[in-house]
This record gives structure tokens, sequence and C-alpha cells, in this order.
């Protein structure tokens, strides 16, 4: 049997649960079957890897290997996972660097193929991936229960790494951009529509700081280091997920109720006509 994770609520109510009992979840989510054998499997066998080439042609080892940054859906995507990993970090126009999504350059890095040896053959490279690997999979078995919560989660991960880093106000901003689920997450809070992310990125910067500083009083990033500030935000996102989801179903019953009554009036002046 699989892990489900228990998310009895929605919104925050349900965000409290969960935040109370992680530690146990998280518990029995790493122990069943399916994580465990993935696990033993790829600390036993990624040390013996020395290529990118080598690692794309073991399903299980690039299944862990991408699940541990959420890049679980290009796992089929052999051809292009391999072409990341082969180009590496180390040139300023390899393939990872030209991505928007940041998770590629950092799982090349992490990886480091384009080094005179590569860090899968550190001791404790296997270590390092399989605990990433495990909190991301718990994170897509809640996401399975409740996405709102998953995304919730990657604040807690991904946004304390970028609010404590030494980068400048604005490339933290960037990297957000460059992280689907925090990306969405600040979509959400700052009520941004799906049109905006097509806009230049200097214009989206100067939305997100003057949204920032209206909602939370600073326009910096680096206030969410304060775990305080990082639950407000949590709270304004599901909250404000939990209204989107509620108008949905408004404006869908809406729609129902209008087809059903040009339905009815279609039908009664067919019966007229004959």
């Amino acid at each position: 049997m699989t892990f489900q994770a228990l998310i009895p609520l929605s919104g925050y109510a349900g965000w409290t649960f969960l935040t109370r009992t992680r530690e146990s979840q998280q518990e029995v989510h790493d122990n069943s079957p399916l994580i465990s054998r993935e696990v033993e499997y790829f600390k036993e066998n990624i040390s013996k890897i020395s290529t990118a080439k080598e690692l794309v042609k073991d399903r299980t080892l690039l299944k862990v290997a991408l699940g541990a940054f959420g890049l679980d859906a290009d796992l089929p995507n052999k051809a292009f996972v391999e072409k990341v990993l082969v180009e590496g970090s180390l040139l300023e126009d390899a393939f990872a660097h030209r991505l928007s999504d940041k998770r590629y350059l950092e799982m090349t890095v992490a990886f480091g193929f384009d080094l005179g040896t590569p860090r899968s053959k550190l001791s404790d490279f296997g270590d390092k991936i399989v605990k990433a690997y495990k909190g991301r999979q718990f994170e897509v078995a809640v996401g399975q229960a409740n996405d709102s919560m998953r995304l919730a989660l990657t604040v807690q991960r991904d946004l304390t790494d970028i609010a404590n880093d030494d980068m400048t106000s604005n490339s933290k901003w960037f990297t957000v951009m460059g992280n689907p689920p925090l990306r969405s997450v600040f979509d959400t809070v700052f009520n941004l529509p799906s049109s905006f992310g097509a806009l230049d990125l200097d214009r989206q910067l100067e939305v997100f700081q003057d949204r920032a500083e209206r909602l939370f009083g600073s326009s910096d990033l680096t206030q969410f280091s304060d775990p305080e500030k990082q639950e407000d935000l949590i709270q304004q996102f599901l909250v404000r997920s939990q209204l989107n989801s509620i108008n949905i179903g408004v404006q869908s019953g809406r729609a129902a109720l209008s087809l059903l009554q040009n339905s009815r009036s279609y039908f009664s002046n067919s019966q007229q006509f004959f």
C-alpha cells in the first residue's frame, strides 16, 4: 500500500493540522516499502555512476535524482536531462543557465558531471540526495491530497534558503520567479493573472516588490527569513487559494444553471414550433 497523507481539513486549519502531525506522517512515508527500496538502491549504486549517460540509463537512479529536485515529470525526458547534466554549470552559456526553471541548475551543480570527478563519487553524496528525495516525495504525497498544502511546504523549504542567501534583493526575487512552486505561491498571494508571466522580467520585479511592500511592509525578500513573516505568507496564500476555489465553484454553478435555463428555453420554444 502506498502512503497517503492525512489532511482532514482545507485552508489554514488543514495547514495547522499538517504542521502538527508532519513529523509522524513523514516517518510513516519514509518507511513505506516503495520509498525504502528506492533510497536503498540509490545509496548502494550512485557511487558507481561516472557520467550523465550512465545515470539516465538507470531508471531508479534517475527517478531519485530528479525527484530530489522536484523534477519528477522529466523522468521520460532522458535526452533533455542528459543535456542539462552534460553541459553542467561551469560555462555561462551552459544549457542549465539558459533555462528559466533554476531547479535544473541546482541539479547539475549538485551532480557536477562537468567536473573532473563528479560529486556522485563523494561518500556522503547518496545520503544528501536521498534526504532531499524523501522530503520532496512527502510533498508530492501531500499534494495528492491537497495541492495548496504542497506549495505551502515548498515555502518552508525553498524560501528560507533564498531569504538567507547573500544575493542582492533583486536576485532573490528573480530566483523566486525561476522556482515554479514558489512563483505560484506569490502569484496567488499577490492576486496576479496567469498572463502576468509574459511581461518583461524587470516589470514583473517592480510589481512583486510593490505588492510585497504593501502586504508585508517591505519589498526585501530577506524578511521571509523570519518564521512569523513566512507563516503570514503561507496563511495569506492558503486563504486566497480557498477563496479562489470557492469563486471557481460559484462560477461553474452559474454556468451550469445558465446552460440548464437555456436548454429549458430551447425545448419550450421547440414544442411551440411543433
